[in-house]
């Protein structure tokens, strides 16, 4: 079965994901924005996500992390709980 590790930013608004994505895209540190602007509790260990299969996020998430290169920072991704940053950091298929 597919597994997959993430981390990702949790921001109210489109605008404020791609500054963060422009900052990023520009050298800034992923995990050290997560911590300074990321609402999800995940903020506290620089929006890692852990390990995690098919089905166990959100649809909008699942079809990033189970799609996107390894490695790239993808969005805004929007779901029910804001506007997501997010960066697969391994995946098995």
């Amino acid at each position: 079965m597919a597994r997959a590790t993430a981390r990702h930013i949790l921001v109210k608004t489109e605008t404020e994901a791609l500054q963060l994505k422009e900052q990023i895209e520009g050298g800034a540190d992923f995990a050290e924005l997560a911590k300074k602007h990321s609402s999800c509790p995940s903020s506290r260990d620089g929006g890692n996500l852990g390990s995690f299969g098919p089905g166990q996020m959100v649809p909008e998430f699942d079809q990033v992390v189970f799609s996107a290169p390894v490695g790239e920072v993808q969005g805004p991704v929007k779901t029910q709980f804001g506007m997501h940053l997010v960066e697969v950091t391994s995946r098995q298929d």
